[in-house]
């Protein structure tokens, strides 16, 4: 059973998170699913160790998916079922609303999760917030620490803010427990200020893309740069690859990856994301998986052991990146290419 780790004095996750944003409906250009068997892949991860899930109130159905896997869990553990799972969702207000924003919208939208999850309580409710230039976030932020107060959420996260905010929360009481952000291999913006800020203030980083939405894999190694994109993520991460130094020096990385994992018996995207867990700070990596035909490969991320050797060769590689570079989200933020990939008015 994979061994957890604390997020927080008395909290604990899986290393490994089952992320679900590529159960959204609105992840795939090309929409497709079938929901027993998502629940089935759900059940599946959660028996393998991999207990924390990671989703969110815009990524569409996926909490009521989650929901219908717990009832599932109940009826083969009864009433244990809801402490075999960490279930992590999000609050993420709509763009348009941040310019008059009301806070009362908050406790409807949790209770929204709740009811949709069918549990009491919530135990990581991760705040993102689109435009630093509308400044309300700390009120907002204390609206969830309420909630927390009277039992509704047990910890307060945030997700793709900046150091800059994030001493701003610290500093006013509200320093929350964990922050989720992009950082791979590809995209080492983190390193720049934000896991020493987070290491010395006691917050748990937890990290998407470690794969880059699947290219990170043997799938990408050796071939023509591709035209067309499947998924919103593939779009999104290509634009990372570009920022990095282009396909010609992913391509580089790729074989290097390879040849790392080959030593290991394993593969690029585990070796990928064991890299990242085993980063300073670093609590947790978010798996992206659509169903368990990595589940293995999963599994075993914690359990790799990279010589130093290996990863001074590897980091010889990242050391000639030419980006992304900037504060954590930065370019999605303020960079139209990147951030028109987001939908940012879904509540």
């Amino acid at each position: 059973m994979m061994q957890k780790r604390d997020l927080v004095a008395g909290y604990s996750i899986s290393p490994v998170i089952k992320g679900g944003w590529q159960l959204s409906q609105g992840h795939s250009l090309y929409p497709s699913g079938n929901e027993h068997d998502s629940i089935s892949d759900i059940l599946a991860f959660v028996e393998a160790g991999i207990t924390t899930l990671d989703f969110g109130d815009i990524y569409t159905g996926v909490e009521e998916l989650i929901g219908k896997s717990i009832t599932q869990l109940r009826s083969i553990y009864g009433d244990s079922a809801r402490e075999k799972v960490q279930l992590h969702t999000k609050y993420v207000p709509n763009e348009g609303s941040l310019s008059n924003f009301d806070k009362s919208n908050i406790e409807q939208i949790v209770d929204r999760s709740l009811r949709r999850l069918g549990v009491d309580q919530v135990d990581l409710v991760q705040f993102h917030w689109w435009k630093y230039e509308e400044e309300r976030y700390l009120e907002a932020l204390e609206e969830l620490f309420r909630l927390k107060r009277v039992g509704k959420i047990r910890h307060v996260g945030v997700t793709n803010f900046d150091v800059t905010r994030l001493q701003e929360m610290v500093e006013a009481n509200l320093a929350p427990a964990s922050i989720q952000l992009q950082y791979s291999v590809l995209d080492r913006r983190p390193e720049s200020g934000m896991l020493e800020y987070c290491s010395h203030n006691g917050i748990g980083v937890l990290c998407y893309g470690t794969v880059a939405g699947g290219f990170l894999s043997e799938r990408y190694l050796g071939i023509s740069e591709p035209l067309e994109m499947e998924t919103r993520s593939s779009v999104k991460y290509k634009l990372i690859i570009d920022e990095f130094g282009g396909w010609e020096l992913f391509q580089e990385l790729l074989a290097r990856l390879a040849q790392i994992a080959q030593s290991h018996g394993s593969d690029i995207g585990t070796i990928s994301s064991h890299y990242i867990l085993s980063r300073p700070a670093v609590s947790g990596v978010i798996i992206g998986a659509r169903n368990i035909s990595h589940l293995a490969s999963n599994v075993s991320i914690p359990q790799i052991e990279l010589t130093q050797e290996q990863v001074d060769w590897l980091e010889e590689i990242l050391e000639r990146a030419k980006g992304p570079s900037g504060p954590v989200y930065d370019l999605e933020r303020y960079s139209d290419k990147h951030r028109n990939i987001m939908k940012t008015n879904l509540n």
